[in-house]
């Protein structure tokens, strides 16, 4: 059963900076030299996670800490919350230093009756614009699931080392690496955590190990699904050279923290498809660039 919610929702509009201070602090976590960016260069596509950062009171957070991008997120009693999907389109690049404003906005809210119980689709717009032009830079949409408590025993019979099952996840099958192109990373707490800290994001199953394994029924620490996106499109545009204009990415299961993720990109008709394989080679994240 579906139901949307019809309840009109206000743009919520910020003047923010890109500032060359941030800039240098997001190459600086990718491990890229921050001394070769400069005011006046283009923002790397997609480096614009920090504009997107909700500025919403620790006493207005959710249960498990999340601030929502460039809007608060509702509880609507649904205390666990996952990354779905995204699509960006990129209309022109954003100059490192310029003043931007941004406006986010809640599009939807549908309600869901499932066999596991209610949930909700949550989905986010937001435009990023430099105050010296006209029309966006780029436009981006996140949908999000929000899904009820884990039963303690669900919890407790998750065995360390095994992942905790999403609704997006339970039909998707083994994805084995035999891309052309290939990189492993390892996502570890560090960059888990600059990453968090630089986009304000305070979810805490990417920061608080005992929430995300006794409460959330996590085997560990959670990689941002933002930060999954991220290393795709970084690997793209370093190791392969490609400038994306759009990209959707559909989010199918969570990646941890300290264990190898294997990205795979392969060319497609106009555009790249890229994938995110976790440590048992199950595809976690796919991505669908256009060029």
């Amino acid at each position: 059963m579906t139901e949307p919610d019809k309840t009109p929702t206000p743009d919520v509009t910020r003047d923010e900076s890109c500032t060359l201070a941030s800039v240098r602090r997001v190459a600086a976590m990718l491990d890229q030299d921050p001394d070769t960016l400069a005011n006046g260069q283009p923002l790397p596509r997609g480096w614009h996670f920090f504009l997107l950062a909700a500025d919403t009171r620790r006493s207005a957070l959710r249960s498990d800490g999340f601030p929502g991008l460039g809007v608060p997120m509702p509880d609507l009693g649904l205390p666990r919350l996952m990354l779905g999907s995204r699509t960006v389109s990129f209309h022109q690049d954003l100059p490192i230093g310029a003043a931007v404003q941004r406006s986010s906005r809640v599009r939807s809210v549908v309600h869901k009756t499932t066999a596991s119980g209610p949930m909700a689709v949550v989905t986010l717009d937001h435009e990023l614009r430099a105050l010296a032009h006209a029309e966006p830079a780029l436009v981006e949409s996140q949908t999000y699931l929000l899904l009820p408590a884990r039963a303690a025993s669900a919890v407790a019979a998750t065995p360390a080392g095994t992942p905790a099952a999403t609704p997006a996840a339970t039909s998707v099958a083994t994805s084995v690496a035999t891309s052309a192109h290939q990189k492993t990373v390892v996502p570890d707490d560090t960059l888990i955590y600059q990453y968090s800290a630089l986009g304000f994001n305070s979810h805490r199953i990417h920061l608080d190990r005992q929430h995300a394994r006794e409460v959330e029924g996590f085997p560990d620490l959670v990689v941002n699904g933002g930060l999954s996106t991220l290393l795709l499109t970084e690997f793209l545009r370093l190791d392969l050279g490609i400038v994306a204009r759009s990209l959707k990415a559909r989010h199918v299961a969570p990646l941890y923290c300290n264990r190898p993720v294997t990205l795979c990109a392969d060319p497609v008709d106009g555009g790249w498809r890229l994938k995110a394989l976790d440590d048992q080679q199950q595809l976690a994240v796919e991505l669908e660039v256009s060029l």
